[in-house]
């Protein structure tokens, strides 16, 4: 896959806007009445990286990230600033923080995931791309280590268990988290005239699916 295992500048994600797109088709009925449907099971995130350039360094800073990835060519690491660990913001992850999955003493493969709940709604987000040494993992109430009893492949999100974890035991993870995306484009317009007198370019960041 045209991946590169590279972050793109934390600080120049941090004041970057966007979010979760969810596509929705909806109907409406002659009664007045709609039926809705969504042909996506996931949401896929996009933001503008421009907007959080302050100097002609940053400016330079994204040009040569750009030109690294061959424009659309190759997707890397986006920091989601408003999304990005396995707790609340105010918090460090730790083991507990999401159940993601339970023992049955054969599978030794598993996926981190992230969800989300609201009332009794709940959503579960697939984690691919979890921070080099951010993870850690508890089977049945209690913490096991990373080297000891498993390994985390860190450019897919899958937690390999030297023994499987036991019929029953509920397999917990606290992990911070990028999200794969590309550019959304392959033309960067800059202008240093403009960006003097206070406008920013538009740097478009799709999500892509690994």
């Amino acid at each position: 896959m045209n991946f590169h295992e590279v972050r793109f500048p934390a600080g120049l994600s941090f004041g970057s806007t966007g979010g979760p797109e969810r596509r929705t088709e909806i109907v409406t009925l002659n009664s007045g009445y709609e039926e809705r449907n969504s042909p996506w099971a996931h949401a896929r995130r996009r933001y503008d990286a421009g907007v959080a350039m302050r100097s002609t360094d940053d400016l330079e800073a994204v040009i040569a990230f750009f030109e690294a990835r061959r424009g659309r060519l190759f997707g890397f690491r986006w920091k989601d600033w408003t999304d990005f660990k396995s707790c609340l913001a105010s918090r460090e992850p730790v083991f507990a923080d999401q159940e993601i999955a339970v023992g049955d003493s054969v599978s030794s493969d598993i996926a981190l995931c992230k969800t989300y709940r609201s009332g009794e709604t709940t959503y579960c987000r697939a984690i691919s791309k979890p921070v080099q040494g951010t993870v850690s993992v508890g089977v049945g109430g209690a913490e096991v280590f990373e080297g000891e009893h498993y390994d985390v492949n860190y450019a897919t999100g899958v937690i390999s268990f030297y023994e499987a974890p036991p019929e029953a035991a509920l397999v917990t993870a606290g992990f911070a988290f990028d999200v794969p995306v590309r550019f959304d484009t392959d033309r960067l317009e800059m202008s240093m005239a403009s960006f003097a007198a206070g406008s920013v370019p538009s740097v478009p960041v799709v999500e892509v699916r690994v």
